[in-house]
């Protein structure tokens, strides 16, 4: 049984989350405050972690940077924080899905699912590597090398940057991209493909990911 640990101060929100997410199978662990998840993580293993921003001790973001330090678990962000502000930092500390309170449960249960599903299973056929320019893309690691410097990419980073690359020359709309990468579980704004964009080219420095004014993106093919 998938293991889930949910990190939320407010009792009510812990009380409401365990009992949706046990009916669903999960097995769960509560922490109450930063220093509390940092401990539970510390000690146990986790496929995936629900993290709130607002905590006691040490904020959500903290525990999400010294989380990434040592370990990829799956993290999504809960928190009532929805500007661009905050979604961006939380990017730029690779969690792998943002959701702003209030949210809908059975909606979060399915992200859950799809968020694992897409932390477990990589098809054999992509443990390879692309290479574009001054970028190698790690298929197996899910990391990006540019100019021999290593970055690690969140899931939604990573098949972004794949999907342009496997389709050089083409033009991927941002429907294009919703439909392939988030499927069923997208339930949102399509500009949420510009957000991850934006931090791709913050976080690697490059600049051959171009926008098609009013339609999408695209990699030229390297001559």
């Amino acid at each position: 049984m998938q293991h889930i640990l949910i990190v939320e101060d407010d009792l009510d929100i812990q009380e409401l989350l365990k009992n949706f997410l046990r009916e669903a199978g999960y097995t769960v662990t509560l922490a109450g405050d930063g220093i509390e998840a940092i401990s539970f993580f510390s000690s146990m293993h986790f496929d995936l972690i629900l993290l709130d921003i607002m905590l006691p001790k040490i904020d959500g973001f903290t525990v999400c940077e010294l989380i990434r330090r040592q370990s990829r678990v799956p993290i999504i962000m809960l928190t009532a924080l929805n500007g661009e502000e905050e979604q961006i930092r939380g990017l730029d500390l690779q969690v792998d899905d943002y959701i702003t309170k209030p949210f809908s449960m059975p909606i979060l249960v399915r992200k859950i699912g799809a968020v694992l599903r897409r932390s477990s299973m990589i098809p054999e056929q992509e443990h390879q590597t692309i290479r574009h320019k001054n970028l190698i893309l790690d298929m197996d690691s899910y990391t990006a090398v540019v100019n021999g410097v290593s970055f690690a990419l969140t899931q939604r980073e990573f098949d972004i940057l794949r999907e342009l690359l496997l389709n050089q020359g083409r033009v991927l709309t941002r429907q294009n991209l919703l439909d392939k990468l988030w499927k069923y579980d997208f339930y949102g704004d399509e500009r949420v493909v510009d957000t991850h964009i934006k931090n791709l080219r913050k976080k690697l420095g490059i600049d051959f990911i171009q926008t098609i004014r009013g339609v999408g993106y695209k990699i030229d093919k390297e001559n």
